[in-house]
């Protein structure tokens, strides 16, 4: 039985959403409300995050992955689509690589299928030392403003001290070793040709964490993208274009399930 702290809302086909990195399900809070009117939402709190207990002592991407399979074993959904932003796109293309027969849709909101650099292992390297020696309240003080574009930090200024204040009290320990699961997760590239499900990109024309131009090198490589790159956008376009963000996800949630088979 699945330990996965999650809400359930509405009713149809399931929709399963997952946060990424020092967040929570209420990163969701205002889609799963919205998109219930129509459909099953299924928000997760990834393990270790929000009121998920982290159960292993060494996690994966893969492990979190198999988690979300537990909670929807456990809830007998069988089918659904899946979307995930960040580490949460992570976890979805991991999912999709060990149970693509239970998907109808896969979502990336700012994320990607590629494998660190090993620039970017060394960064996280970094990241983790850093959070192991000085705590999450002063990582997650420096990473959510450099989650938003330059454009729109003032203007979201609330919105960021909330993740902030939201973040702080998560365990050290268990940044520190996702930050080294998301360093060691495998090229999913592969995972995406296979796919035979519509694959939905949401791409910040600012994003500093998964840049244009990598989307850019994979967006074609699903049998069926659908691509949207957002102007004066960040790494945070469900909160820096929530309108638009939802109205993209809505309408990509009725053609997955209306697409003929």
């Amino acid at each position: 039985m699945s330990k996965l702290s999650y809400t359930s809302s509405g009713d149809g086909v399931p929709l399963v959403l997952i946060h990424g990195f020092c967040e929570s399900r209420k990163l969701w809070a205002n889609f799963s409300a919205m998109l219930s009117v129509k459909y099953l939402v299924i928000n997760v709190d990834l393990p270790g995050f929000g009121k998920s207990p982290l159960n292993v002592e060494t996690p994966s991407i893969t492990s979190f992955a198999e988690e979300v399979n537990d909670l929807l074993v456990d809830l007998k959904i069988e089918k659904c689509q899946m979307v995930g932003h960040s580490l949460g796109g992570y976890v979805a293309l991991a999912f999709a690589s060990l149970y693509a027969n239970k998907l109808i849709g896969l979502g990336l909101f700012h994320s990607t299928a590629f494998a660190d650099s090993e620039e970017k292992k060394n960064t996280r390297v970094k990241a983790a030392k850093f959070i192991r020696e000085n705590g999450s309240s002063k990582f997650v003080s420096s990473l959510f403003p450099g989650l938003f574009s330059q454009n729109t930090r003032e203007k979201f200024k609330n919105e960021i001290q909330y993740f902030i204040n939201d973040a702080e009290s998560l365990d050290k320990e268990v940044l520190a070793k996702t930050m080294e699961a998301m360093r060691d997760r495998i090229d999913r590239r592969d995972v995406l040709k296979k796919l035979d499900i519509p694959v939905l990109y949401v791409i910040g024309k600012d994003d500093v964490s998964v840049p244009l131009n990598q989307s850019l090198k994979e967006c074609h490589l699903p049998k069926e993208s659908i691509v949207h790159i957002l102007e004066n956008v960040g790494h945070m376009g469900m909160i820096e274009e929530k309108n638009k963000t939802l109205e993209i996800l809505s309408q990509f949630t009725n053609y997955c399930i209306n697409r003929p088979e």
